[in-house]
């Protein structure tokens, strides 16, 4: 597993092997398994430098629009 990480300014995305490698994506464009990550995922960078998957974010988000709604 290879990946390389492309920075442009305050940005970064991970690159794999082919397009989509990283987000679920076979060579052929079927699904994989598993994934790095996709589309609207949030991370939140810990002390430690890790990366942790938050869905804390979404939440906030659900309860937001529910309220606009109201």
């Amino acid at each position: 597993m290879d990946y390389v990480i492309e920075q442009a300014g305050a940005n970064f995305r991970v690159k794999g092997d082919w397009p989509g490698e990283v987000m679920g994506k076979q060579q052929d464009g079927s699904q994989k398994e598993h994934y790095l990550y996709k589309p609207g995922d949030v991370f939140i960078v810990n002390e430690a430098g890790w990366l942790m998957k938050s869905d804390e974010v979404n939440a906030l988000l659900l309860k937001h629009e529910s309220k606009a709604n109201d």
